[in-house]
């Protein structure tokens, strides 16, 4: 599957492009590429320049407009020509075959887009035979409606032969077709065999899960990057892998936790990302089969990343797609140590923003929404670690009342 991976060259230069259009602003554009390059830099790529433009929507076979195009492919140019090649071009939306095909003669560069990206890192990042079993199914499934794209290289061996070896040529035509065919035969066939394969790991997983005794499950969940395995951690006093980068944790980890003399299962969950497509979330969803049997989820968010209510409603809809909105939940504002805001003057009359919002104010808030359900923490900073245990405590021991009222072992507990 080399088609995805790019990290094998660490110093690989990278240029973006991303659209500005009615339904996204000029700001909100500038995030998606902040997102953007940061996973270039997780999957070993140094992004040199970014590119926008205002359109009403993506070019149907370019992506962006002519000009545009013009303009990225003068400045390859200009650099290849000051001794720095660009090792290719990342777009921030999902790219039809025929626009990559497009692009790639265009610009006589390697051309992906934000999904092909995510692969790439999710390949860098499975450790597990389930993580690459789904990985190398979702990379299938991105693969298979943009098969045309690999054989362009017939369509430059019949241009050259001078004898009919243009769009007219059946002769050099017709061969590629069924070497096409025969391709999608085969990737159809691995697909059915991968899909076999994750529903006998399944069958595995949940007999393990059944198995794990009289227990309530409890499942970290949230954006990536937002530091649930930081947490996991704390909690379970283990050495689940995190680190600053996108996807860190990419195979579900599952521990055991004791707060005070009560027992219960924490598991550290695939994070989450925006603009991830429907089948790329399909091929992970056995993976999440840890928030579907969750008893309670612990919703971590960045607080100190400037547009956490968006990432918020990103993990909603995933878990409203896994059928999981109606589980409890606490929500963990977590990384207060990184929380800046503008502080105002007494005599400033201008309205509240997110942006000079105080941390004392923005704790108020969300704590009249979600009650004795918000804790505020910093995972790295060990700030508030105790509050979080009592807050789980008291949901998880709810909960086991409810699940298990004749458990004798946590009599002691529940009476006290």
């Amino acid at each position: 599957m080399k088609e995805f991976v790019i990290s094998e060259a660490k110093a690989e230069t990278a240029v973006l492009v991303g659209l500005i259009t009615q339904s996204q602003d000029e700001a909100k554009t500038k995030e998606y590429l902040d997102e953007l390059e940061f996973l270039a830099d997780t999957a070993g790529a140094v992004t040199v320049k970014r590119f926008t433009q205002k359109v009403a929507g993506p070019n149907q076979t370019s992506y962006v407009g002519k000009g545009k195009l013009q303009e990225i492919k003068q400045y390859i140019d200009e650099e290849e020509e000051n001794g720095r090649e660009i090792g290719m071009v990342i777009f921030d939306d999902e790219l039809s075959a025929k626009q990559i095909r497009n692009l790639e003669k265009e610009l006589g560069v390697k051309i992906l887009d934000r999904t092909s990206l995510i692969l790439d890192i999710f390949a860098m990042r499975a450790q597990t035979a389930n993580a690459k079993t789904q990985v190398e199914l979702a990379q299938y499934r991105y693969m298979l409606p943009r098969l045309q794209r690999l054989w362009t290289h017939l369509e430059r061996q019949g241009g050259g032969s001078g004898s009919g070896g243009g769009k007219g040529s059946v002769g050099l035509r017709g061969p590629g077709e069924t070497q096409l065919e025969m391709d999608r035969r085969i990737i159809l066939q691995r697909m059915s065999l991968l899909k076999q394969r994750l529903a006998e790991i399944d069958k595995q997983k949940s007999t393990q899960r059944k198995n794990r005794g009289r227990l309530i499950r409890v499942a970290l969940v949230g954006y990536t990057n937002v530091g649930k395995s930081t947490i996991m951690n704390l909690l379970a006093k283990s050495e689940v892998f995190a680190e600053n980068k996108l996807f860190a944790t990419l195979d579900t980890t599952v521990r055991k936790v004791v707060i005070e003399n009560l027992p219960f299962l924490l598991a550290d969950t695939v994070g989450f990302i925006r603009k991830l497509p429907t089948d790329l979330v399909d091929s992970f969803k056995s993976t999440l089969d840890e928030v579907r049997e969750a008893d309670l989820l612990v919703h971590v968010v960045d607080l100190s990343h400037p547009d956490f209510e968006e990432q918020i409603e990103v993990v909603n809809t995933t878990l409203k797609e896994l059928g999981c909105m109606d589980k409890p939940e606490i929500i963990v504002f977590n990384k207060i140590d990184n929380y800046h805001w503008v502080d105002k003057e007494p005599d400033d009359l201008t309205p509240e923003t997110k942006e000079n919002i105080t941390l004392d104010q923005l704790k108020a808030t969300w704590m009249a929404r979600e009650g004795e359900n918000c804790v505020f923490i910093s995972a790295k900073k060990h700030e508030n670690i105790e509050e979080l245990k009592q807050a789980l405590y008291k949901r998880v021991r709810e909960l086991h009342v409810q699940k298990y009222p004749y458990n004798d072992f946590l009599y002691p507990v529940i009476n006290d």
